[in-house]
């Protein structure tokens, strides 16, 4: 009751609405900062000076044991670890490794991909990109990767996660912004699009 009353004050209504708009006001000074200063070290950056990648690309076929792996998680049957194995969802270990030992599972398969480096599935587009020949591939790529790709691969920690992002379904792998250059092999790892099939 005492509440309600002090509520219908005109006074109270003005606080609230005067401490609200000084939170908006900060909140979008402090939003404006934030992007002047983002666009400032994007400008910053010396053109002529490669960025400085943090990837790490993996020993391939090497003796060092693994414990847990990363997989590519989105797969409704087919999953492919970091090691490059790719495996039914059924033979994915608590580990989060494909059970090598399965029937399915294969490493560094390119069974749907073509010679461009396009998949026609994802998990057999991270497992080919996955192959330690493909490292020079991927280094020359980041060295010309767009200014709007740099802020997505430079937050790329390893061999693995280049991978993920870069067979996912890109601007690359369409055309009009509504339609697949190729729909057969649309997840790619390569440096050029996918081939434009006619309509």
């Amino acid at each position: 009751m005492v509440l309600r009353r002090l509520l219908r004050k005109r006074w109270v209504l003005g606080v609230v609405f005067g401490l609200s708009l000084i939170y908006f006001l900060t909140s979008t000074l402090k939003q404006e900062e934030r992007t002047i200063r983002d666009r400032n070290l994007l400008e910053a950056r010396d053109k002529d000076r490669p960025i400085p990648w943090k990837i790490r690309f993996n020993l391939g076929n090497s003796s060092r044991q693994i414990s847990q792996c990363r997989n590519s998680i989105q797969g409704k049957t087919l999953l492919t670890d970091e090691l490059g194995y790719v495996c039914d969802r059924k033979d994915l270990l608590v580990n989060g490794c494909c059970n090598v030992n399965a029937p399915s599972s294969r490493q560094y398969m390119c069974k749907s991909c073509l010679a461009n480096g396009c998949c026609n599935i994802y998990e057999y587009c991270v497992s080919c990109c996955l192959q330690p020949d493909k490292q020079l591939l991927l280094e020359r790529f980041l060295n010309r990767a767009a200014d709007g790709f740099q802020n997505l691969f430079t937050a790329v920690e390893d061999h693995f996660e280049l991978c993920l992002a870069k067979c996912r379904t890109s601007s690359q792998s369409v055309q009009h912004e509504n339609t697949y250059r190729n729909p057969q092999a649309k997840y790619c790892y390569g440096e050029s699009p996918p081939e434009l099939l006619p309509i």
